[in-house]
């Protein structure tokens, strides 16, 4: 196992791969108890809680920043399957984790641009609109997050690309019936 000092991130060998992982910041946080509140679970829980928000108050905006930095890299030099990868992956780790995290508008935006990846049959002929947009959502999500009239417009937003989404991927794949079940099935992501 390497260890990059600088980052404090592990690389661990398994077979051929090599996984890149975070250090747990609950490590941290419980180091930092008390021992006097080590055998009260709800209390430990709490402490816990409160630290993370604090880890992690960064973290969406991080991850934006990622998959726009993804897509920056494939409008200038085109699509690659490392490329395409990134790209995916910064938009499935938004999918993932942003409702737990308050951003449930852009976890269902990620999700439509996840899907868009996966079903296009050639990302090069996606339109450019198509995946610029549902980024500068995701972005626009982030930076509006505490206006409390940006859930609507948020939600809407939401509502819309998916449709063009589902629209664009159910015409492109006319002649490819086994992805249209998947297309057009309804979201995996919890609603708002």
């Amino acid at each position: 196992m390497a260890k990059n000092s600088a980052r404090d991130i592990e690389v661990k060998a398994f077979a051929t791969h090599h996984v890149i992982t975070q250090p747990n910041p609950l490590r941290k946080v419980l180091r930092r108890v008390e021992e006097k509140d080590m055998d009260d679970p709800v209390g430990r829980a709490e402490q816990a809680l409160a630290g993370l928000s604090s880890e992690f108050k960064d973290w969406m905006t991080t991850e934006a920043n990622r998959l726009s930095a993804a897509y920056v890299a494939i409008r200038n030099e085109g699509f690659t399957k490392d490329r395409r990868d990134e790209l995916f992956l910064a938009a499935h780790d938004i999918k993932g984790d942003a409702a737990t995290f308050g951003f449930p508008a852009a976890a269902g935006i990620a999700e439509s641009l996840c899907r868009v990846i996966e079903h296009a049959p050639d990302l090069e002929r996606v339109p450019a609109e198509l995946f610029t947009h549902h980024i500068n959502a995701i972005l626009a999500i982030v930076h509006d997050n505490t206006r409390l009239d940006s859930l609507t417009v948020s939600a809407e937003l939401n509502r819309r690309l998916r449709k063009v989404a589902d629209e664009y991927l159910a015409h492109a794949n006319r002649d490819r019936p086994e992805h249209l079940e998947v297309i057009l099935a309804p979201s995996i992501v919890p609603a708002e």
